[in-house]
């Protein structure tokens, strides 16, 4: 073999060699939600559509204590918090005062620039489905409208629990 065809070999080496490094390497997509929780509160976060083309964040708590659902959004140019609105979930998911609930919840992107809340009770088997805005009446302020709630699995029976 030539010393042309050595080189040439050697070249196609070291491109396939880079390029697949570079596939390797490439970074992995962002999360855009962010969850935590501690002891009976459960904060996550996502975005509201406000205005067009105008990303606004939006703050979902759900406190285990009092059973509710708290909503707020984050004024861009001040940096407030624009007024907390809340939603009784003992009364949207049926469950009864201080009974065994376990909750998870975490935000998803639905259109530009408006995410979802997907929130899971597992013990009754229930989840919803949640977004947040400003209210329709033109008072300030935010609502939480319910999308959606069903049943994921079937309720346990009174005497498996």
């Amino acid at each position: 073999m030539k010393v042309s065809g050595q080189l040439l070999w050697m070249a196609v080496g070291v491109l396939v060699g880079g390029l697949a490094v570079a596939y390797w390497m490439k970074p992995t997509q962002p999360a855009f939600a962010a969850n935590d929780r501690q002891e009976d509160y459960i904060l996550c976060t996502g975005a509201v559509a406000v205005q067009n083309k105008v990303p606004t964040d939006g703050v979902w708590l759900l406190d285990y204590r009092s059973g509710k659902l708290l909503g707020t959004l984050i004024d861009r140019v001040t940096g407030k918090i624009g007024g907390w609105a809340e939603v009784d979930l003992c009364t949207e998911f049926g469950i009864k005062p201080q009974a065994n609930v376990h909750f998870m919840m975490t935000t998803g992107f639905i259109s530009q620039g408006q995410s979802a809340l997907y929130v899971a009770e597992v013990v009754s088997g229930k989840f919803g489905v949640y977004t947040m805005g400003i209210r329709p009446d033109g008072q300030t302020g935010v609502q939480i409208r319910r999308h959606d709630l069903v049943m994921f699995r079937a309720a346990p029976k009174e005497h498996e629990k």
